[in-house]
């Protein structure tokens, strides 16, 4: 059966629409490339002419879409087996009608033997704007957002929306394949008829190669999950049941993009709310009367039972033992209400204070039998703070494992179980290779350190694909973000902070809601995925040209390159090539 899905307006500038209505009084849509992210310009105190989000070819102005010949009637997608592939549409309404529903009807995909890929298979989601500003310098706080360009780019992704447009309006389309994995090789062909009377043929080509489910996947997804963000959007209490039921979806669409790690707190407030939303304890600290520690874990255990649930299973990492304000909240028995203490690092009240409570959590996660799986985490913390928590922990019990993520200290790495390094970093391939073998996961991150690559609501959406290839070229285990929901006041008309470049705080939307950044991640995942494979078949039959001239691929990966080469053409360039290699 067809796929049919409706939209709502996107308008765009007046001389845009006379363009277009002198093009054809019947309408027209096209195909472009997920690899382009469009800009529509915000009026403000600054020079429209010079907007710097602007990359060629990458992030552009929306009213060239159609100028500059960018879109095709004919799209061709490769894939594997268990692949997801994505493209977008371009429609405008027809002319000459006050309103009229939008809608896009997919066939199915039926390939030359009449194998056949089913509409349950396709997406197709509206793509709308959002508020964005500029990278500018990056790091610090922006109280007044009229000091930064603002302009609105494509990035969140609406599913089953059916309003009714404006004449003269375009609206923008992201069309998913699920290829199943057991799909029948072959070239498959569908056709997209639009409700403004045009005719689009999408053409995917099936590998015989099967990528494994997201479960399966190799590659260290992070990306840190914010319970108290969701409670909020969807005005629901605080964990009630409500909330685990709004949860439950934004966990099962992070499981199904390979995270790996269960985001807890173990203090109130870990990165001392620097976010929009709470970020409080799963264990109540309670100081009885006699001056001893008691510790009420359920909270802790509920969540991760639940996250668990959801599929993310493989580790539970807890903030902090040094969070960025160094205090631990706690209930006060004896004066009958929530109370604070300052444990500065090498203090006596820092071991006071966390020792009782590391030994209470070692023997109950050992209860749970989570004690094998569970890191204590702390974040961008200086090696010599990090010295002091190692060696209180390991006097608690020397199995406990610890991931950081920052700089890189050697003369603490091989303490560090769970080591993720920013990106500028560089690791020797002798301690990658160990720490593999040691099955310790070693990824890299991005912030707001880096103007590229990164995952901003303005940055190219080919820069979210170069993340995975980076990881395989430089011999990480995979990438961590620090926010996958956390999420400004309006997250989805404003991706704006107080603090950081837009989008910085999320890389999807309530709903849940997918985003074009996400995407492209997953896409990146996937090509990780797709290159481990091949590099162990190939190692297994001794196809050392293959493994030569994959290496030669993955050495052009490199994070300068991009300050003269697009992301869009560097990563196109290696797919391409990858996909000859096979």
């Amino acid at each position: 059966m067809n796929l049919l899905i409706s939209f709502r307006l996107l308008t765009i500038s007046s001389l845009f629409l006379l363009f277009l209505s002198a093009c054809s009084p019947h309408g027209e849509a096209g195909f472009f490339s997920s690899d382009i992210r469009l800009v529509e310009s915000v009026p403000g105190p600054w020079d429209s002419t010079n907007n710097p989000i602007l990359k060629n070819g990458q992030v552009i102005l929306a009213s060239t879409l159609f100028s500059e010949k960018l879109l095709k009637p004919t799209y061709q997608l490769n894939a594997w087996k268990g692949e997801r592939v994505h493209v977008q549409v371009v429609m405008k309404t027809k002319a000459g009608k006050e309103k009229n529903r939008f809608s896009l009807k997919v066939s199915p995909l039926v390939n030359e033997n009449g194998d056949e890929i089913t509409a349950s298979n396709i997406s197709v989601r509206q793509i709308t704007y959002v508020l964005t500003d500029e990278y500018r310098s990056g790091c610090g706080y922006r109280p007044d957002s009229s000091a930064f360009y603002t302009s609105t780019v494509t990035d969140p992704l609406i599913p089953n929306a059916e309003p009714v447009l404006s004449a003269d309006s375009l609206a923008y389309f992201w069309i998913s394949i699920q290829v199943p994995q057991d799909a029948q090789p072959g070239i498959y062909q569908a056709a997209v008829n639009t409700s403004n009377n045009v005719k689009l043929d999408l053409e995917l080509t099936v590998n015989s190669r099967t990528l494994p489910p997201p479960s399966d996947w190799t590659f260290d997804l992070d990306l840190w999950q914010h319970p108290a963000a969701i409670a909020r959007v969807h005005n629901v209490p605080l964990w009630s049941s409500a909330h685990y039921e709004k949860m439950r979806p934004y966990y099962e669409q992070l499981a199904a993009a390979g995270q790996k790690n269960i985001t807890t707190s173990i203090v109130h407030e870990p990165w001392g709310h620097q976010t929009f939303d709470d970020f409080p304890s799963l264990i109540r600290w309670i100081k009885k009367t006699d001056g001893s520690w008691s510790y009420d874990f359920s909270r802790f255990d509920e969540y991760v039972e639940f996250v668990m649930s959801c599929g993310i299973n493989k580790r539970i990492n807890c903030y902090s033992m040094i969070p960025w304000k160094m205090m631990v909240r706690y209930y006060d028995e004896s004066t009958q209400r929530d109370t604070s203490i300052a444990t500065e690092i090498n203090t006596p009240a820092y071991v006071a204070t966390w020792k009782p409570m590391l030994e209470a959590f070692t023997n109950h996660l050992k209860q749970k039998n989570w004690f094998g799986i569970t890191s204590i985490a702390m974040d961008e913390r200086p090696m010599p703070a990090m010295k002091t928590a190692i060696a209180l922990l390991k006097s608690i019990d020397p199995s406990w494992k610890i991931a950081l993520a920052g700089d890189y200290h050697p003369e603490i790495e091989k303490e560090i179980f769970d080591y993720c390094v920013a990106s500028r970093w560089s690791l020797d391939s002798s301690i990658l290779h160990r720490r593999k073998d040691e099955k310790r996961p070693t990824t890299f991150y991005t912030c707001c350190t880096e103007a590229f690559p990164n995952g901003f609501t303005f940055s190219p959406p080919a820069e979210h694909v170069f993340l995975g290839w980076f990881a395989q070229a430089k011999g990480f285990t995979g990438y961590l973000r620090w926010a996958y929901n956390s999420w400004t006041r309006d997250p989805f008309n404003n991706s704006r902070y107080t603090a950081w470049p837009a989008g910085d705080t999320y890389q999807i939307y309530p709903g849940p809601s997918s985003s074009i950044r996400f995407e492209k991640l997953v896409e990146g995942i996937q090509d990780f995925e797709k290159i481990r494979i091949l590099k162990e078949e190939w190692s297994k039959s001794n196809q050392q040209e293959k493994l030569i001239q994959l290496k030669q691929l993955l050495d052009k990966i490199e994070i300068a390159k991009l300050e003269k080469q697009s992301a869009q053409s560097l990563i196109g360039e290696s797919k391409m090539r990858l996909l000859e290699l096979q």
